[in-house]
Formats: C-alpha cells, structure tokens, sequence
C-alpha cells in the first residue's frame, strides 16, 4: 500500500515532512501539483520535438521556481532543530546529509535547464520575424 511505502521512506531517511508537513512545505506541494506537472508534458513535447525556442521562457520559470523551493528545503534540513518533530527526523550530520542527497537530484536537474536555457546558443538566439 502507498501509506506504507511512505510509512517506510519517512522512517528510513528520517524525513518528517513527508509525513507531517509544515504549511510552507504544503504550499510547495500544491505549486507542484498545479504549476510544476503541467510543465511536465509541454517541456516533454517541446524537447521531444526539438527546435522549439518558445520553450526557453517556460523553462526558465519553471527551473527558477523549483530550486527557489528547493534551497527553502533544503535549508530546512540543514538547519532546522528536528528534536521537536513528531516524527523522527535527522539528527546528526550523517543522517541531515543522507535526506539532503534525497532532495538534492531535484535542484540539480532544474538549475541544469536553467543554466541550459540561459547559455545554449540555440536557446539565446532570437528569430526575426518575416515581413509580408
């Protein structure tokens, strides 16, 4: 069942927020889900297709917004005091690192569109559009 799969990855990366987000992290999910999956299939297309430059913008915004939440959780695992949580989160370093190379892959990948969008010449080049 999924409740036990998540029960599962909670307890083995002690990750708390999955199982009692705070209203910020919820707030993060709901931008996912309504903003960030959208993405998905029209990034997907416009990639699969190739030679699409109007996806340059799109990509921007979505990559600036995804490590924009992904430094908030990322600080969070860091530097949050979890002795309070009502499930168990990391406590040492070890275990702050381990959650933290969970999260990490999804600031990676968006800064590397970013950073594709903003200096691949095919994405930097602006058409002219032709007269009549």
């Amino acid at each position: 069942q999924l409740t036990d799969l998540l029960q599962q990855y909670a307890t083995a990366f002690r990750d708390p927020m999955m199982l009692q987000p705070p209203e910020w992290f919820k707030a993060f999910i709901y931008c996912e889900a309504f903003l960030q999956l959208p993405f998905f299939p029209v990034a997907a297309y416009a990639f699969l297709k190739g030679g699409c430059r109007w996806i340059r913008t799109p990509a921007i915004i979505y990559s600036t917004h995804v490590a924009t939440t992904l430094f908030a959780i990322l600080a969070h695992i860091l530097f949050h005091d979890f002795s309070r949580s009502e499930h168990a989160g990391p406590q040492t370093l070890r275990e702050r690192l381990v959650l933290l190379s969970i999260y990490l892959p999804y600031l990676l990948i968006p800064l590397l569109l970013l950073f594709t969008m903003l200096c691949n010449p095919h994405y930097k080049h602006v058409e002219k559009r032709k007269r009549k």
